[in-house]
């Protein structure tokens, strides 16, 4: 008797149209000419970043987002499905697109040229489904992704990313109480263990910060902690890093390992992603930078 495939993991949340930009710093806050080193367009967002390491790890994804039917939504769509990614394509009024400022010290300025139109109640009441059907549901911040959780009543594990947070902004809640893991970057606190602590206390089990090229930390609701340094590597560019690191630590999560081991597998995966020019080396072929 063959065993039956294991439920997907539900990716909730933003993909774009991405324009990045490198230059040898950032703009300064005044009127002046600057030249780029060089500059290209492709796929970007932060659920289908981690869509893509998912599969790229042998778990299978199913992307719920947000896209118009034009020629960038088109190119997004094709794409991850190219790579093994299901995608429900949910229409907008407008395909979500960036444009991303990227200094060659890793700093980076992102651009929201558009969002996508607020989702439809039949939107919401698939991707609900979807969450409800899995081993995980990964929401990320957005309105899809709100609207979900408001509507979620438990059943699944939900793993977040909240990225910049500081600890103090209203938005964020939501998606910090409904969660069981959390992710968060070090830009915006001055203590990350301090922001993790007040996480856990929170509700969730497990709250991770990354630290760019210090590495990452993450603590659990039972005081475990555990940190982990950055892979060397040649970095190619910063994008889709965090999301890799994400889906890193997830995967492994799935097949059981430890709490150490896990960070170890996720820095590797970040590892993957810097040394490409896109979210993943598997765009490539569709995208050359």
């Amino acid at each position: 008797m063959s065993t039956p495939p294991l439920p997907p993991v539900a990716v909730i949340g933003p993909a774009s149209w991405n324009h990045l930009v490198h230059l040898p710093t950032l703009p300064e806050p005044r009127p002046h000419m600057q030249f780029a080193n060089r500059a290209y367009h492709t796929l970007g967002g932060t659920s289908a970043g981690k869509a893509l390491h998912l599969e790229g790890l042998g778990v299978h994804a199913v992307l719920h987002t947000q896209v118009a039917d034009d020629p960038d939504g088109r190119r997004i769509v094709s794409a991850l499905q190219g790579v093994g990614v299901e995608v429900f394509a949910h229409r907008s009024s407008a395909t979500e697109r960036h444009v991303n400022l990227l200094s060659e010290h890793g700093e980076r300025v992102s651009l929201y040229v558009s969002t996508p139109s607020t989702p439809t109640s039949a939107m919401v009441d698939s991707a609900m489904r979807a969450a409800a059907a899995a081993r995980i549901a990964v929401i990320d911040l957005g309105a899809l992704g709100a609207q979900v959780l408001g509507r979620l009543d438990g059943g699944v594990p939900v793993w977040t990313d909240l990225h910049d947070y500081d600890g103090k902004s209203a938005f964020h809640e939501l998606f910090l109480r409904s969660a069981e893991a959390v992710f968060m970057n070090a830009d915006a606190v001055a203590d990350p263990w301090a922001l993790l602590e007040m996480c856990v206390s929170r509700g969730p089990k497990l709250a991770v910060c990354t630290k760019g090229a210090d590495g990452a930390i993450a603590l659990t609701a039972d005081g475990e902690r555990a940190q982990v340094p950055a892979v060397p590597t040649r970095i190619d560019d910063t994008n889709g890093a965090g999301d890799a690191f994400f889906a890193g630590l997830l995967a492994s999560h799935l097949a059981g390992a430890s709490l150490p081991d896990a960070m170890a597998a996720a820095a590797r995966q970040a590892a993957v992603a810097l040394s490409s020019p896109h979210l993943h080396p598997a765009l490539e072929e569709y995208f050359p930078a």
